[in-house]
């Protein structure tokens, strides 16, 4: 009877945090090479399986309006008229960003109340582009585009309660989601095949508070 006793004590701990979960929410900046940098959200579930190991996913939200300069230099290129503010017009894109991901963490404590973590992402890409519409520069039109990302990065959590932690983290972060579309010169109908590739690689830093239940 007493090693039966002793065993429920030894497993019960255990088994009680096979349920243990968590749920962030972050915010901070990141900075694309196709895009000027701008503010990021996200929100991220996790299911722990140990104490230094869990799994998840995670979603978040990067918006950002912008002239694409690459396609000025290609639109100029192809009607041969530099410094065309036309170009300029048809150039400008609102792009909103969600990469949806499955993710891995390792965590260790440093020193009590503060914890050092790393983690690994990858999933898919989805890019919602708002871009102008080449022979009616005023008319708005929008394009889906998608890719596989990845993402790694570590960062440090502070304990501010029993079940909650202040979190700073830094990452990179990689995909090149592109769409192709055809333009034509109406004045010799020649037509040409662009392709549009926004390469969302790059650094991301922010903060958030993460609880667990």
């Amino acid at each position: 009877m007493k090693n039966v006793i002793l065993a429920l004590l030894f497993f019960l701990p255990l088994r009680i945090f096979a349920q243990y979960s968590s749920s962030s929410i972050k915010f901070g900046y990141f900075n694309p090479s196709a895009t000027e940098g701008g503010f990021i959200i996200g929100y991220q579930g996790a299911k722990y399986f140990d104490a230094d190991f869990n799994i998840g996913w995670s979603v978040d939200w990067f918006h950002k309006s912008y002239i694409d300069q690459k396609l000025v230099t290609e639109f100029t290129s192809f009607y041969g008229i530099p410094n065309s503010s036309i170009n300029e017009l048809r150039a400008k894109t609102n792009l909103h960003n969600i990469p949806i991901m499955f993710s891995v963490s390792m965590e260790r404590y440093l020193v009590p109340r503060i914890k050092g973590y790393i983690t690994a992402g990858a999933g898919l890409e989805v890019l919602l582009i708002f871009y102008r519409n080449f022979q009616n520069p005023d008319k708005n039109e929008i394009k889906s585009a998608f890719d596989f990302g990845w993402q790694i990065g570590s960062g440090v959590q502070f304990q501010i309660g029993r079940r909650s932690d202040l979190v700073f983290e830094v990452a990179y972060h990689s995909s090149h989601p592109s769409w192709t579309y055809e333009v034509s010169d109406p004045t010799n109908n020649y037509r040409r095949i662009l392709e549009r590739e926004f390469d969302m690689s790059g650094i991301l830093v922010r903060i958030g508070f993460k609880f667990y239940y």
